[in-house]
This record gives C-alpha cells, sequence and structure tokens, in this order.
C-alpha cells in the first residue's frame, strides 16, 4: 500500500475545496434578480398611535397583562440602510421609553434589530432576520429571570395604515412560543 505524506493530502484537500467553492457559493446566493430587503421596513417610516398589551411575568404561568397607549416614530439613518424607532408609552404600570436601532446587512439580506428601553438603560442583544410575504421574523437567544430563551419578534397585518407587533419568548428551544408583548400601530 503506497502512503500519501499528510502535507500532500492537505494540498490536495485545499485544491479540491478551492474547485468546489464557486459552485457553493453560487449555490449558496441568491439570484440577482432578487429584491434585496433593504427597503423592508419603510412602511414603518413616520409617527404612529401604539397600544401595547404587555405580559407582566412571561414564562411564569401568569396571564396577567397590563395595557399601554403611546407614540412611536421611526426615521430612516443612513440613508435607508438603518433606521432608528423612538417608543413612548404610558399604562397603569408606569412610564415606557424604548429606542430600536435597526441596520440592514447586504451580505446576508438580513437586519439586525437592537432594542434598548430607558429604565435598564443597556441596549439589548440584536435579533436578526428578515420579511417574506409581508411578514416579518427575527430573532435571538436571551435570558430571562437566569434562563436561557429564545426571544421571537413577528411583524405582521402590515398596511399603510397599520400594522401589529408581537414578541414571545421560549424556553424550550422554540417548540413553543408564549407572546408577551403585543403592539398595534395606527396612524
Amino acid at each position: 500500500m503506497t502512503t500519501v505524506p499528510k502535507a500532500f493530502r492537505a494540498l490536495l484537500c485545499a485544491l479540491a475545496l478551492a474547485a468546489a467553492a464557486p459552485a457553493a457559493l453560487a449555490q449558496a446566493s441568491p439570484p440577482a434578480a432578487e429584491r434585496s430587503g433593504a427597503r423592508d421596513f419603510d412602511f414603518e417610516l413616520g409617527s404612529w398611535k401604539c397600544h401595547l398589551s404587555r405580559r407582566l411575568k412571561p414564562l411564569t404561568g401568569s396571564n396577567t397583562w397590563v395595557e399601554y397607549d403611546g407614540t412611536s416614530v421611526l426615521r430612516p439613518v443612513w440613508g435607508g440602510k438603518a433606521n432608528l424607532g423612538e417608543l413612548e408609552l404610558d399604562g397603569s404600570t408606569g412610564h415606557l421609553e424604548g429606542l430600536s436601532l435597526r441596520v440592514y446587512n447586504p451580505q446576508t439580506r438580513q437586519w439586525g434589530i437592537s432594542y434598548a428601553n430607558s429604565a435598564a438603560g443597556a441596549v439589548g442583544l440584536p435579533m436578526f432576520g428578515g420579511f417574506k410575504e409581508g411578514r416579518g421574523e427575527f430573532y435571538a437567544a436571551d435570558t430571562l429571570n437566569d434562563r436561557a430563551i429564545f426571544v421571537r419578534f413577528v411583524f405582521s397585518d402590515i398596511t399603510a395604515r397599520s400594522f401589529q407587533l408581537e414578541q414571545a419568548f421560549s424556553d424550550d428551544g422554540g417548540k413553543t412560543w408564549e407572546p408577551n408583548w403585543i403592539a398595534k400601530f395606527t396612524r
């Protein structure tokens, strides 16, 4: 039996991978005619009225919700490649202020959404995703009460005058989702 030196085998593997890479990249890349998604949040630009229902103790079995009303303003940044949203709400449990920064990545054709609220004073982990057939879905891993969870945002029912944003948590690896934030926006 003839043995091939390790260095020669490594070179052969590298050449085989290099030869296969263009074909793999062509399969992984979306067609040039496919829209980029960079304008997916244009529907939300401007000022909105917001009604928010928020579950007080998510993933505890509690079904106690509180209601808030207020405004949301979304403005483009970097010529539309990003946007900045400001949310201000009042309800029976107090005042909420939130800030979202959304940035489009043209290589992945996905948006990253980072959120901060004034009470915490910190920016949370970004969620990643995009829109398909008028529905936006965004996901992230996070923690709640020192437990690992998944977080999901869903933008739905999008029209020129309204849309809905639902946040849900999962503590079973995404098998089931519990909504904890349902916001309805109107003009």
